[in-house]
């Protein structure tokens, strides 16, 4: 048995620069290039465009944009989400969860999966699944601590105990990715082994080669022998290949390159997601120790004047935590409008007279420092000296933010936890719980809001209706609004293109990340 005792604090460090930006490219049923833009085209192959790096692919600790996509392809959790609309459905686990009782839930598995180097997937590989993703330490902590204890109590059967009664159980098992326990870490994190419709051939920096497993007996086939994921960073780099025709679908398309692949013979789809640019301040650090500081930040910044110039419209203003397609939606309190004379009036209110000079860090992602240079511009309208310094994720939060003596003031950095779901606590819990994000970034834990913010969520949890939970995050959203530790400036579009003909059905996701896992092929 494995036995938890409730809160690990998260240390994320490096592992959290991949997630904060996910999104695909390829040659199919209609023809393709396995070898990527140059080699010779092959019919039974998918050949994608990524638009991300990264080698680590150990399900249960990577959070790279790369491998959590490609891993939805490869491995399996008891339950799986839909990306296209977040529902939830059967995976390795043979049914609904049965229920002993409130904190007690038993699932048992598909009968006859296999992983595919031929061994059975059992409920053992579940229970070591568990342990190596709850392990301390573990980003996936504060998001899966209501789990006490996995067992497995036959060959095909795992028990889960619980530390109180969680509404959103079946969903926070889709985070489990299951794996067989006789794999090392290390082995798991150059290439995983799955029992999902297609496994690994290779993996390089350059490319992803997957090739149908014969041995799925699950619901959702691979649709070819072969596919292939070109990892191509550079925009203009994936644009061509698919204006080209040497791919049959590409992950996060620029919005200037829209008409130029619609009119080569790509089909396009736009979904909104919860992917964001957020401001995160320094809380413990005057006079962002204010919250009418870190309000009057937002109000003197023209966000829709970001959307129309440095996004190209491809956005949505914040006007809550939750963009505003999500379910569980509500329009916060205060939803930060470009109202100058607000901020001024603010600032007064909590006593700021005077220049006020810091340097804003940002992350080095294109469209992160395209941002930058304007809110430098806004903040000046308010007394605000603004420096612009960028680096690399990797660098920015274990050098700058992740001290308990950080002497930062603002960070401007992407993020887009829906990758996991997208249920308000856990969206709520990755920045805002007992984790490196309030702990060492924000440096809001302990303070007056985060604890009526988890007193919220916690009533959120244990509420009796779906009615009350949803009051209770509506004004976890509001408490939000007011506090604003860390905060969107608006929710990004994601478009992917797919070559006309390839697909006769699939959907785009607003996460970031690309999943062919339900596309079906044209006849």
């Amino acid at each position: 048995m494995i036995r938890r005792n409730g809160k690990f604090k998260a240390a994320f460090a490096a592992t959290v620069a991949g997630l904060l930006c996910l999104a695909g490219c390829g040659g199919g049923a209609g023809g393709g290039d396995a070898a990527g833009s140059t080699g010779t085209a092959v019919a039974d192959t998918i050949t994608a465009q990524v638009a991300y790096a990264s080698r680590d692919f150990a399900p249960s600790t990577t959070s790279g944009a790369l491998p959590m996509a490609a891993n939805w392809h490869v491995t399996e959790p008891l339950y799986a989400l839909d990306y296209s609309d977040f529902s939830v459905h059967n995976a390795l686990a043979q049914g609904e969860p049965e229920q002993v009782s409130d904190t007690e839930y038993v699932v048992t598995l598909r009968e006859g999966a296999k992983f595919s180097d031929g061994s059975d997937v059992t409920a053992d590989d579940v229970v070591s699944s568990f342990k190596r993703t709850t392990v301390e330490g573990s980003l996936y902590n504060s998001m899966l601590d209501f789990i006490d204890s996995a067992e497995a109590t036959s060959t095909n059967q795992v028990t889960f105990k619980l530390t109180k009664a969680f509404p959103m159980f079946k969903q926070r098992l889709a985070l489990i990715q299951i794996v067989p326990a006789a794999m090392s870490d290390e082995d798991l994190k150059n290439m995983p082994v799955g029992s999902g419709p297609w496994k690994y051939t290779e993996i390089t920096d350059s490319q992803v080669k997957f090739e149908k497993n014969d041995l799925y007996n699950g619901d959702t086939p691979a649709q070819t022998k072969n596919m292939v994921w070109n990892v191509t960073v550079d925009d203009t780099a994936r644009v061509t290949a698919m204006q080209g025709g040497n791919t049959d679908v590409m992950e996060l398309v620029p919005a200037q390159s829209f008409q130029t692949l619609e009119s080569s013979g790509s089909e396009l789809k736009t979904v909104q997601g919860f992917n964001l640019p957020f401001l995160m301040f320094n809380t413990k650090k005057a006079p962002f120790d204010n919250a009418k500081v870190r309000q009057a930040v937002f109000y003197a910044i023209d966000t829709e004047k970001l959307i129309d110039n440095q996004m190209s419209g491809q956005a949505a203003a914040a006007t809550s935590f939750l963009p505003e397609n999500f379910p569980n939606y509500h329009k916060a309190k205060n939803v930060f409008t470009y109202d100058v004379d607000k901020a001024k009036s603010l600032l007064k209110e909590a006593g700021v007279t005077g220049e006020v000079s810091f340097t804003l860090y940002t992350t080095d992602h294109s469209w992160i420092t395209q941002l930058a240079p304007q809110i430098k511009n806004d903040l000046a309208a308010i007394g605000f000296n603004v420096d612009i310094q960028s680096m690399k994720s990797s660098a920015l939060y274990p050098s700058i933010t992740d001290k308990d003596d950080a002497d930062y003031s603002m960070v401007l950095a992407p993020g887009d936890p829906s990758v996991f779901g997208n249920d308000p606590d856990l969206l709520m819990n990755w920045w805002y719980g007992d984790n490196a994000w309030t702990n060492q970034r924000s440096f809001w834990k302990d303070s007056e809001g985060y604890t009526q913010l988890h007193e919220l969520m916690d009533k959120a949890i244990a509420a009796t209706s779906d009615d009350e939970r949803q009051d209770y995050w509506n004004q976890c959203f509001d408490l939000l609004s007011e506090e604003v530790p860390l905060y969107p400036l608006f929710h990004r579009m994601t478009t992917t293109a797919v070559k006309k003909g390839v697909f006769s059905s699939w959907d785009a996701i607003g996460s970031t990340g690309i999943n062919l896992v339900n596309a079906k092929l044209a006849e």
